[in-house]
């Protein structure tokens, strides 16, 4: 066995790790934490309101 059986091994272990990540990413169990960290950014009404806090006192400036 030499160097180069080596890396083609290391190669498909890689990409068969790399598979596993996406389909455990992609999987039907995982949908409901996807669709929750998805929508992270619009469930914060706090930032809206600071924001338009922010915009009238720099328009009063």
């Amino acid at each position: 066995m030499d160097i180069n059986e080596l890396r083609g091994i290391h190669t498909l272990l890689v990409m068969a790790v790399f598979l596993g990540i996406v389909w455990w990413a992609y999987s039907a169990h995982r949908r409901k934490a996807n669709d929750e960290a998805a929508h992270l950014p619009f469930d914060d009404d706090d930032v809206e309101k600071r924001t338009l806090e922010q915009e009238k006192t720099e328009k009063k400036e």
